[in-house]
């Protein structure tokens, strides 16, 4: 199995994790408010890491720490306008406007850095778009017009997602970031942030009921604590514009997960814009030059054998 391919199916299972978080948040949510929720997700993540990883993060040097301490910022940003852009807008708006990432992200990497995305990201990005309209978007296509604040605070954490996955490729390309030691200390530098943020704006306390730990647990040590490693180390080997695209499979896990734990059911054109974003992600992984040189060596080849076979006849003759 090829590396980077390796390096995709790692990021899916990460993307599962976060289609599961959004029913999972909605459940806690009920029970704490969203600076004290991050806080639990990030500390706590960040903590059972170190229990378990003691002796790899002990070797920490100041260049992962300073990357570490730069993403752990952006990512107050896309957890902040995630969380409140799903308390005061529509669930269909959310997940629309927090999955605009994979627009922003070669977006940025043009204006930044000048970088041309590849002819097949360009064609996976336009199907990726045309499927969160269709998977999100009501039947007219149409915004569900909810609180422009909430749409707002989507939009900023798209925005800062894309940010976040920029800054991670540069960091992990790095000779003297650890990719590991990356992923585990920007939780800790988000959750303290966080936790600050609680004590500031909220009255911040522990689960107050074993279902609401259970969520608070799950979403910390897979969906935050696990999820953010994995894409620190899988992100060596893909890139930022790759990794956005297979995130916008976010919304469809999340619309699998409501499916079966809040029966919610989707319309068909919501099933056409799913299979037409997964479809987004196969043509990343086609190799379209491999494939063509290999359709071009094949008649070729074929009339290399047919010469060979008539200079042999002749030889023989």
């Amino acid at each position: 199995m090829k590396t980077q391919l390796r390096a995709d199916l790692m990021l899916i299972v990460v993307t599962l994790c976060w289609g599961i978080s959004y029913y999972l948040i909605d459940v806690s949510l009920a029970d704490m408010d969203s600076f004290t929720l991050n806080a639990h997700r990030f500390l706590g993540a960040f903590f059972v890491a170190g229990i378990f990883a003691y002796k790899k993060l002990k070797t920490v040097n100041k260049t992962t720490l300073k990357y570490s301490f730069l993403i752990g910022t952006v990512l107050i940003f896309v957890y902040s306008g995630a969380t409140f852009g799903v308390k005061y807008t529509t669930l269909s708006n959310s997940g629309f406007l927090c999955a605009l990432t994979v627009i922003f992200v070669p977006l940025l990497e043009m204006i930044l850095f000048r970088k041309k995305p590849h002819r097949k990201i360009i064609i996976a990005v336009t199907m990726s778009l045309v499927g969160i309209m269709l998977l999100t978007l009501k039947d007219d296509f149409s915004f569900n017009m909810g609180n422009l604040k909430g749409d707002f605070f989507c939009i900023v954490g798209a925005v800062a997602y894309a940010v976040d996955l920029i800054l991670t490729e540069k960091a992990v390309s790095h000779e003297k970031v650890n990719a590991f030691q990356l992923g585990v200390f920007q939780l800790g530098v988000t959750g303290a942030y966080m936790l600050v943020l609680a004590f500031l704006f909220e009255q911040p306390h522990l689960p107050t009921s074993p279902h609401i730990f259970l969520s608070v647990a799950f979403l910390s040590i897979f969906c935050t604590g696990l999820a953010f490693i994995v894409q620190a180390i899988a992100q060596q080997y893909t890139t930022a514009a790759h990794v956005g695209i297979i995130f916008t499979l976010e919304p469809v896990f999340a619309g699998v997960v409501a499916f079966f734990f809040a029966g919610e059911v989707l319309t068909v054109k919501s099933y056409l814009g799913a299979v037409i974003m997964i479809s987004a992600l196969f043509v990343t992984e086609i190799d379209f030059k491999k494939s063509s040189k290999k359709k071009e060596a094949e008649p070729l080849a074929e009339k290399e054998t047919a010469a060979l076979s008539v200079e042999t006849e002749e030889q023989s003759s």
